[in-house]
């Protein structure tokens, strides 16, 4: 997962650098994020009835070969001078899809290895080491684009090195899955349709307040909290007349608070009140994200998204294992999957918010999706009374 996070952390920057690069437009990089996003929307249930009806060592690896393949073919295209905006749109589209049919068993395997009592710690070091990647990741793709740059910014030669490196590490992600002696086997029992299987895991979500509670609180991160990932890139050019070097740093500064918080995480699988720490953290993210909108400095808006990191990665954690624990093992790769799908709702967030980014500012849009984050966690949450009184979880 290590080698995959790095993949993908490196590709975030290079894409949305060399995208704006090319079209100078905040709504061009909502559309990019949109390709991404999407496919979970249309593939994910599809993957959660895989995780449950194949051994999902098989599916977890065939996904970083597939990416791999996908990004060498990108590098090559870069390399070439011929890139376009919809290069990154297909490419986008694949990995969207792939993720979509493995995430569900990558996230359902970890119980079964680990066990529901260390559940929480299981995560918290799962959460970790993707944010190790998104502290390392970002740093080294903006350096390697700025140094092969060698100051002229129309340069695709960096990208192009940038993408044939993420496509070693998509294969070194596939090599180490040769390794995992878990085969992740489907629990033995009668099987149905596929359809009739996701139809049973949907009213499984909609008759739980619980699971049902905190899905539709993961939701409104994912459309208010995390349009900051996606207009970044404008937000460090525009308003901090930052480069790649700076662009890396400051998506290092989210990272770095992230694994911070990941490891916080870790010494929390006792802690009581849970319900109240979710919403307490949901509400945080939205004004903190719209005190980043507000800085003016680089050093405030560093210290403004690693604050975020930390939150984010906090709530985002604490979410998915409170979900893993309500959920019995033979439904947990369909409950992942509607999970997941729920989170390609992002675009439904994403753009209307990138238009504001367009037709305002950048540092409106931004304001508008935290204030939103922040009043819409606190009315879910009082509008869910099972959640809020959610104690140690298991």
């Amino acid at each position: 997962m290590l080698a995959s996070a790095f993949a993908l952390n490196m590709q975030l920057v290079a894409q949305g650098w060399l995208v704006y690069e090319m079209t100078s437009s905040a709504i061009n990089l909502t559309w990019v994020t949109l390709s991404f996003m999407l496919p979970q929307v249309v593939f994910s249930l599809l993957g959660g009835v895989l995780a449950d009806r194949v051994r999902k060592k098989p599916l977890i690896g065939w996904t970083p070969v597939i990416n791999g393949v996908a990004t060498l073919a990108m590098g090559g295209v870069i390399m070439s001078g011929h890139v376009t905006f919809w290069d990154f749109i297909w490419v986008g589209v694949l990995n969207g899809t792939v993720l979509s049919l493995s995430i569900p068993a990558r996230t359902a395997l970890i119980p079964e290895v680990v066990g529901e009592n260390l559940m929480f710690n299981a995560m918290a070091f799962n959460t970790a080491s993707w944010n190790l990647s998104r502290i390392l990741g970002p740093a080294l793709a903006g350096f390697m684009i700025a140094i092969f740059a060698d100051g002229d910014t129309s340069s695709t030669f960096g990208v192009g090195l940038v993408y044939f490196l993420l496509s070693l590490l998509y294969f070194v992600s596939a090599i180490s899955v040769l390794f995992l002696k878990h085969e992740g086997r489907p629990v033995p029992g009668e099987r149905k349709s596929p359809m009739v299987e996701t139809a049973d895991g949907l009213r499984y979500v909609m008759n739980s307040p619980i699971v049902g509670g905190l899905i539709l609180l993961s939701i409104l991160p994912f459309l208010f909290g995390l349009t900051i990932n996606t207009l970044l890139p404008a937000f460090s050019t525009d308003v901090l007349q930052g480069g790649p070097d700076d662009l890396g740093f400051l998506m290092t500064g989210m990272g770095g608070g992230a694994i911070l918080g990941s490891l916080t995480l870790a010494k929390m699988g006792n802690v009581r009140n849970k319900g109240y720490w979710l919403i307490a953290t949901g509400a945080l993210w939205g004004l903190m994200v719209s005190l980043f909108a507000l800085s003016e400095t680089f050093v405030t808006a560093t210290l403004c998204i690693a604050l975020i990191g930390f939150i984010s990665a906090v709530n985002m954690s604490m979410n998915r294992s409170l979900v893993q624990l309500q959920v019995e093992q033979h439904m947990r790769g369909r409950i992942m999957s509607i999970d997941m799908m729920s989170h390609g709702l992002m675009p439904l967030g994403v753009l209307p918010i990138g238009y504001i980014a367009e037709t305002v500012s950048i540092s409106a849009g931004l304001v508008t999706s935290g204030i939103i984050l922040c009043l819409s966690t606190l009315l879910l949450g009082t509008l869910m009374p099972k959640v809020r009184a959610i104690n140690i979880g298991y």
